[in-house]
């Protein structure tokens, strides 16, 4: 069995061969404690019985496992990002917490000794220091981002690095300030800058790192290493999934699993296989398998992060009522964005004309295996702004204007406003 040097350094050579560096593309935290509540219940209320009971409380394990591996498993990745990337370099030499911050890495405050929290607050904590940035790591303060630290000559040094789920699918509430607060798994960093970051690795040249420069926050192309084209899409969020097959912009596999082992293989960098005959792609990182055993709870936890529920006083209830009615007549929205949950993908994918980004150059759907789009599901969508798959439209107004115009509806400027306000009350 090799090493994980060795594997990294195979690793590398990949990496040279397709220079575009991955990240993980792909809510308020419905976690275990939710799972494990409706246990109780049952039990309670004598429903069901103790099968009930036992299943609902595997369930809740699963769900658990699922959080933590979401959170601070790697996969094995360390390979690409240390042993190719030699991102363990640049962030002990240059990256410090404010330049982190400005990146759009978070912090978790919850993860943060009493200590720390006062140093931050008085200002004895350098927050302009790598050695800053190593402290935090070694904490496991620092969403989505698992280091090693290691005491070498009497002071820590950050030996590896690698990336988690938790990357590009949670953020934080602010709450402790700007970038530091409690974490929001699901939901998309949208400050997250993936190509400025990948840019800093010492292993991509010049025209690889203008390329990773143009993705811009909140963006990222799961496809760059694949095809060799460079068009990001936004980061999707990762909440209010439950129910649907198609989980991804394009639809190409028909359950999450198939998405996660996707990005953690061929984006992330993790030890383990993806297959996709449709793209003729086989890949395999390493010779041992760190992913599949992983999948099922990884799953489990992300299908049971709801959707966040619109903030108070975010929408004006009156006009919102009149949107629906608008949603479900004139706007046309519901014919594709039906049910409970706001969307066809279960039954349908669409061709690339009816998508409000498309014609586009690379087209985003001609480089998935589906050559189609998914129905984007609506609960949430005041959230995850901005909006289609390439971020094209800042905000709701824009969305609503964009589809009057290309599908000719007619609305009037009321009509608009109300179906704003309606959007953003789901």
């Amino acid at each position: 069995m090799q090493d994980a040097r060795s594997r990294g350094r195979s690793f590398a050579r990949n990496c040279r061969q397709s220079p575009a560096g991955r990240c993980l593309r792909s809510g308020l935290i419905a976690s275990a404690a939710v799972v494990a509540a409706a246990v109780c219940t049952l039990v309670a209320c004598g429903g069901g019985g103790s099968d009930d009971a036992s299943r609902a409380a595997e369930q809740a394990a699963l769900v658990a496992q699922g959080r933590q591996i979401f959170r601070f498993d790697t996969f094995g990745d360390e390979a690409q990002w240390t042993d190719a990337l030699r991102m363990h370099e640049v962030i002990s030499a240059a990256v410090d917490p404010t330049t982190a911050l400005s990146v759009g890495l978070k912090v978790d405050a919850d993860a943060l000794p009493a200590a720390v929290v006062q140093g931050i607050e008085n200002g004895s904590v350098d927050l302009h220091s790598p050695a800053t940035t190593v402290a935090l790591l070694k904490l496991d303060a620092v969403v989505g981002v698992k280091g090693t630290v290691e005491s070498v000559g009497g002071r820590d040094v950050l030996t590896r690095v690698g990336v988690t789920c938790a990357l590009c699918h949670s953020t934080v509430d602010d709450s402790f300030a700007p970038g530091i607060g409690k974490r929001l798994d699901g939901w998309p960093n949208r400050d997250l800058n993936p190509g400025a970051i990948l840019a800093l690795s010492p292993a991509f040249d010049a025209a690889a790192k203008a390329q990773l420069n143009a993705w811009g926050p909140g963006k990222y192309d799961p496809r760059h290493n694949i095809d060799g084209l460079n068009k990001a899409a936004v980061i999707p969020p990762a909440y209010g999934l439950a129910g649907i097959d198609s989980v991804t912009f394009t639809g190409d596999g028909s359950e999450l699993a198939y998405w996660n082992r996707y990005v953690a293989v061929t984006q992330m960098g993790g030890l383990g296989t993806f297959t996709e005959p449709r793209l003729g792609l086989s890949i395999t990182h390493g010779n041992v398998d760190l992913v599949s055993s992983k999948l099922p709870a990884l799953q489990a936890y992300q299908l049971s992060i709801a959707a966040p529920a619109p903030p108070a006083g975010s929408f004006d209830p009156a006009a919102a009522a009149r949107g629906q009615q608008v949603f479900a007549g004139a706007g046309g929205c519901a014919a594709c964005h039906s049910g409970a949950l706001f969307t066809d993908a279960n039954s349908t994918l669409h061709p690339p004309a009816d998508s409000m980004a498309e014609p586009e150059s690379p087209s985003y759907a001609a480089r998935s295996a589906t050559k189609r789009y998914r129905t984007s599901p609506l609960r949430g969508v005041w959230q995850h702004a901005p909006y289609f798959h390439d971020g094209s439209a800042a905000t709701l107004e824009q969305v609503v204007a964009t589809y009057n115009a290309r599908r000719s509806l007619g609305l009037t400027a009321q009509q608009s406003a109300d179906l704003v306000q309606y959007l953003k009350s789901l």
